[in-house]
């Protein structure tokens, strides 16, 4: 896996390549680090603090460019070689971290070790590889532990190198005893961060996140972190689809701008609801006819699952006319926020995936005036006092 660097190298390419210098506006290995003044080019160059940020953006991409090329041209590669070309597939930063993921991901919970086979989970995650997903998802409880072994099998077994996937787990319900299970204030505010520095400092893993955790919760472990000289979570594992926006759209974005914090999200078709497969009802074959999932047909019959099976019934011509299904067009939507670090698709049957995974294409035609009429539809965007996108 090509990895950019910030240092040395595109101090060495800024400095060899004065257009790029110039373009960048940083004064990385320039020799003149003082800025111009704004009275010498008779303008005012003072920018709003959302003006700060963008240009900072583009300066920090620009930079991630100019590094990747001159690594490609070190080692005599061009882009070619590198799997988001080949494959198409975007990457970006989790976080404020340096650690590039997919934009889609692959979860395992309900289907690996329960709905699907072990042929079908192998078949899933090579359609998923092999269309540049690098980033998979499991966790403990998944399957009582056995979807965690599926997947690390199936590595084994197709001999992908472990240096080009990053395996995300989660931990709280790992058994049936009081000490193995569980994280009570107690152990967010002490025994979970100690924990995972611990276990980073070990090589047992490199980043460590929260899943479902609140933002005072996040908060609160970054701080202990910083104080005791450990590591802090870098992304949180949220619920994110058309009718679930509040915690990512408000709570996430500011948590990434304060302490780098990013997202990455899960069920962007909330739980088979989006798909349009519970139009007239619940199929016998649906995760909702699972007994162990009555909790979803009750949301499904209900008179707010009514409401919201006719609000994807008109949405589905804003998906007509952009050339693509329902379940693609909702997995884009949720791509087309850029404080989502990646959207964990979770799917049974290789056409769902190979389908969902077609969101990327989809992903270039989520203009602003699509997101309006998307949003004008649904009518529960939530309400942010402060604008963080830019």
């Amino acid at each position: 896996m090509l990895a950019a660097r910030t240092g040395t190298a595109g101090s060495q390419i800024l400095e060899e390549n004065p257009k790029l210098r110039k373009l960048s506006g940083l004064p990385i290995g320039s020799k003149d680090k003082s800025p111009k003044k704004a009275s010498e080019n008779g303008k005012d160059s003072s920018l709003s603090p959302s003006g700060q940020t963008q240009l900072r953006a583009r300066q920090l991409a620009l930079v991630r460019e100019v590094e990747m090329n001159w690594y490609l041209k070190l080692w005599e590669l061009s882009s070619e070689h590198t799997t988001a070309y080949t494959t198409g597939m975007p990457h970006r930063n989790l976080g404020k971290s340096g650690l590039r993921v997919s934009c889609l991901g692959l979860g395992t919970w309900v289907t690996f070790g329960g709905q699907i086979s072990d042929e079908v989970a192998e078949r899933l995650m090579t359609i998923a590889y092999e269309s540049g997903v690098n980033l998979f998802d499991t966790a403990e409880v998944y399957a009582a532990g056995k979807a965690e072994v599926i997947l690390g099998s199936i590595i084994k077994k197709k001999g992908w190198r472990r240096s080009s996937l990053v395996i995300t787990t989660k931990l709280y319900w790992g058994g049936k005893a009081e000490t193995e299970r569980g994280l009570s204030r107690k152990h967010i505010i002490e025994e979970i961060v100690r924990a995972m520095t611990h276990v980073i400092n070990q090589g047992m893993a490199m980043y460590w996140g929260t899943s479902r955790w609140s933002a005072m919760e996040i908060m609160e472990a970054y701080s202990v972190a910083r104080q005791f000289n450990m590591i802090p979570p870098v992304c949180e594992q949220a619920e994110y689809h058309l009718f679930q926006r509040e915690k990512v759209e408000v709570q996430l974005p500011e948590l990434y701008h304060k302490i780098g914090v990013g997202a990455m999200t899960w069920s962007p078709l909330a739980c088979g609801i989006i798909s349009g497969k519970y139009g007239n009802g619940v199929p016998e074959s649906s995760r909702a006819s699972l007994k162990c999932y009555q909790w979803l047909k009750e949301r499904i019959v209900s008179e707010e699952g009514r409401k919201q099976q006719n609000k994807l019934k008109d949405l589905s011509p804003i998906a007509e006319r952009l050339g693509c299904t329902l379940p693609q067009l909702a997995v884009a939507w949720c791509l087309r926020n850029e404080g989502v670090s990646s959207v964990l698709l979770g799917s049974s049957t290789p056409e769902q995936l190979i389908e969902n995974l077609g969101a990327i294409q989809v992903l270039p035609k989520m203009t602003s005036h699509v997101v309006n009429e998307i949003d004008n539809i649904l009518r529960n965007k939530p309400y942010s006092k402060k604008d963080y996108r830019s």
